[in-house]
């Protein structure tokens, strides 16, 4: 008899909740990558609720480039940015990551997060093996939201338990 194959495992199918709380609290400064001035785009929602939130957002879009959206300059690319990045937040199609994914290592950031439906395997290879984080096709947000209890107050299912306020 021959062995079955070994199944590949999926290491972004799934991440420890551990995994994300940790990124969570340790990221500062976030860039974002496809923000939108735009009040009632998604991109615009997660900036100003991670503002809320206590995390400097910046966003990045070249077609504003130069104007401010919620208190912050818009750049045109990651390496217009003069500060330091902790983590770079992609609200753009897969196919737009790998340049993304390269000006994220260039510019040091830790951590590559893909938006939800965003999904590119050799982008984050190209970025686990600089030494980034990769985190594909969820929303810090959404997250933030349900690892701190946030979610249930709206009634929706988090898999967190609690009958207390939680802090990240």
């Amino acid at each position: 008899m021959t062995a079955a194959p070994a199944l590949a495992v999926d290491r972004h199918a799934s991440y420890p909740d551990a995994q994300i709380k940790s990124i969570l609290r340790g990221v500062k400064t976030i860039a974002m990558v496809g923000a939108s001035t735009n009040w009632n785009r998604p991109s615009y929602f997660a900036m100003k609720y991670l503002q809320d939130k206590g995390y400097r957002v910046i966003p990045v879009n070249p077609g504003p480039a130069g104007q401010t959206v919620l208190g912050e300059k818009i750049y045109a690319s990651l390496r217009d940015i003069p500060d330091k990045v902790d983590m770079v937040d992609v609200f753009r199609a897969a196919e737009h990551v790998p340049p993304i994914a390269a000006d994220a290592i260039a510019i040091g950031a830790k951590i590559l997060w893909m938006q939800l439906g965003v999904r590119n395997d050799a982008a984050a290879e190209t970025a686990e093996s600089a030494g980034l984080t990769v985190i594909m096709n969820r929303c810090p947000k959404i997250e933030y939201g349900r690892l701190s209890g946030e979610l249930g107050w709206h009634g929706f299912n988090s898999g967190v338990i609690t009958s207390k306020r939680r802090k990240i």
